[in-house]
C-alpha cells in the first residue's frame, strides 16, 4: 500500500496484521479520489475508523488542509502516527484514540470530506452517518465504503446520496450534504 499521487507520492504505508482487516485497495482509492479530487484543496478531511490511516494521508498529500484520524484500536493509532512521520505530514493531522460515537459528540469540528468504512457488518454505518449529518459543512460529502449486500438508506437528515460505485463485492455510496434554500 501506498500514497498515490501528491506530495507524499510513492510512500509505503504500514497497515494493520490480520485477518479482520480489509485496507481499501488501490483501485477503489484512485477511483475515490477521481471522484472528489477538485473537493480537496484546503479541504478539512475526517477519516473515521482510519484504520492505517491511507485514506486521510492520501487527502493530505493531495492538498487538504486537515486530515482527523479518529480509531479505537491502539494498535491502528500506532501505525497511523508513523505512517504520518513517514509521510511528513503529521502538522496537519490529529489522530484520536477512542469510540467513534464519542469523537464525534465531543468535537465542535465541521468537515468537507469524510471518508467511512468501519468494519463490515458491525452494525455502524447507520449510527456514523446518522451523527455525520450535524458534522459536515454544506456540501461536505461523505464516502462510505461498504459491502454490496449492506444496504445503506438515500438519506440521513440533509445528507443525501448521489452516487454508488460498484467494484465487485464492494460499493462506494458517496453522500453530500445538501442546505436547504433557506439556509443558504
Amino acid at each position: 500500500m501506498r500514497v498515490i499521487t501528491g506530495i507524499a507520492r510513492g510512500t509505503r504505508l504500514r497497515t494493520l496484521d490480520g485477518d479482520s482487516v480489509r485496507p481499501t485497495t488501490e483501485k477503489v482509492k484512485e477511483a475515490v479520489f477521481s471522484a472528489i479530487h477538485f473537493e480537496l484543496e484546503n479541504a478539512n478531511v475526517l477519516d473515521l475508523f482510519a484504520g492505517s490511516g491511507q485514506m486521510g494521508i492520501e487527502a493530505l498529500s493531495r492538498g487538504a488542509a486537515k486530515a482527523v484520524f479518529c480509531d479505537s484500536s491502539s494498535q491502528a493509532i500506532n501505525i497511523i502516527n508513523e505512517n504520518l512521520k513517514n509521510t511528513k505530514l503529521e502538522d496537519n493531522a490529529k489522530v484520536i484514540k477512542g469510540d467513534f460515537t464519542v469523537a464525534l459528540c465531543n468535537n465542535d469540528e465541521k468537515y468537507d470530506i469524510c471518508f467511512l468504512d468501519p468494519p463490515y457488518y458491525s452494525g455502524h454505518y447507520d449510527k456514523a452517518l446518522n451523527l455525520l449529518k450535524d458534522k459536515m459543512k454544506p456540501y461536505g460529502k461523505v464516502i462510505c465504503e461498504h459491502p454490496a449486500d449492506v444496504e445503506l438508506s438515500d438519506e440521513y437528515g440533509f445528507l443525501k446520496k448521489q452516487k454508488d460505485y460498484r467494484f465487485s463485492n464492494i460499493i462506494i455510496s458517496k453522500y453530500c450534504m445538501e442546505v436547504p434554500e433557506n439556509e443558504e
